[in-house]
């Protein structure tokens, strides 16, 4: 019933969305007309594989850009929220007919140039410093935060992580025990670095044994924008290789679009990426955002994200601007570098 209640609210906000584009206009008619004539087969929901990280003491415990939570009992944001696409700010005319694969593929040459790489030991932390500013909608008052992390290398520590300010050590994952995205080392250095190859290795994470992409399915699609969205989102740092296959898997997946003139949390304007899913509610956004980029250099800019906070008439929304400051590989956990 709770699914059923979010589509209902998902119904009733005005969206300012631009309209839709014909081959998404022929994938709902086709959905709607075999609805019609009850050949629509019964579909599963699908396993999402960001939210299958470990908890602790009610909170996510695998958190590393606090830019969203995977899950939290305490009316923060929750990678499952659902909100409304926003109108694009004023956009600049060289901008208005980029296409998403041209800024991911332009983003994935710029980071294989540019990004710098690291050879952690197993027993060191990956530290990250991110900054994060919020917005009340309502109130317009800005509040910025400083979360710095500590990220055992080989996840057999515990981790410290931090979110809009807030921290908690993260245990280990114990026996058994596993998430998306990974966090050690050992397993993200094995993540394909082929963008085909990645999308299948995500797809087969979660069911099936798919091995073109002409067999994905829209859910199957789905999930892997979810997936891709939250290995982007939440590990800053990854093995050479690995952030460039990302993006421009990311470029691969149907529905993703380009979105001129967003700001990021220094005021710059940049082109940003975001993804209509055809899974959900005409109008509303699922996880990931928006993701922010120069719109000369492609130079990854940082987050966009719409967090809420509270129930009913307490809710409010929150208008959330991220980005990396910095990281290093250090020896101890809460060690600087």
């Amino acid at each position: 019933m709770r699914d059923i209640d979010e589509l209902r609210e998902l119904r009733d906000f005005d969206t300012g969305a631009p309209p839709l584009d014909e081959e998404t206009r022929r994938r709902a008619r086709d959905r709607l007309l075999t609805a019609v004539h009850g050949t629509a087969p019964r579909v599963r929901p699908p396993r999402r594989p960001v939210l299958r990280i470990a908890l602790t003491a009610g909170l996510a415990a695998a958190v590393t850009a606090g830019v969203l939570v995977a899950v939290r009992n305490d009316g923060g944001a929750g990678a499952g929220t659902r909100r409304t696409a926003k109108p694009p700010a004023t956009s600049a005319p060289a901008m208005r007919d980029v296409s998403a694969q041209t800024v991911l593929r332009g983003a994935a040459a710029y980071a294989r140039e540019h990004e710098r790489t690291a050879s952690p030991r197993d027993d060191q932390y990956i530290y990250t410093k991110e900054i994060i500013k919020e917005t009340d909608q309502q109130t317009g008052v800005t509040k910025s935060y400083v979360d710095e992390n500590w990220h055992s290398v080989d996840g057999s520590r515990r981790s410290w992580v931090m979110e809009i300010g807030k921290g908690w050590w993260s245990p280990p994952l114990k026996k058994g025990e596993s998430s998306w995205p990974p966090r050690d080392w050992g397993t993200l250095r094995k993540l394909p670095t082929d963008p085909e190859r990645l999308i299948l290795s995500i797809t087969n994470e979660y069911g099936g044994r798919k091995t073109s992409l002409d067999e994905l399915s829209d859910q199957d699609w789905s999930s892997v924008h979810f997936s891709l969205a939250g290995l982007l989102k939440l590990v800053p740092v990854m093995p050479a290789g690995l952030r460039p296959a990302a993006y421009e898997a990311l470029g691969m997946v149907p529905g993703v679009t380009a979105v001129p003139g967003q700001k990021d949390a220094k005021g710059r304007i940049g082109v940003a990426i975001t993804y209509d899913d055809p899974t959900l509610p005409k109008g509303s956004v699922g996880f990931g955002g928006y993701f922010v980029f120069d719109p000369l250099t492609y130079e990854f800019l940082g987050f966009r994200d719409i967090r809420t906070s509270g129930d009913g008439a307490a809710t409010k929304t929150y208008t959330q601007l991220s980005y990396l400051d910095s990281w290093a590989v250090v020896d101890r956990v809460k060690e600087r570098p």
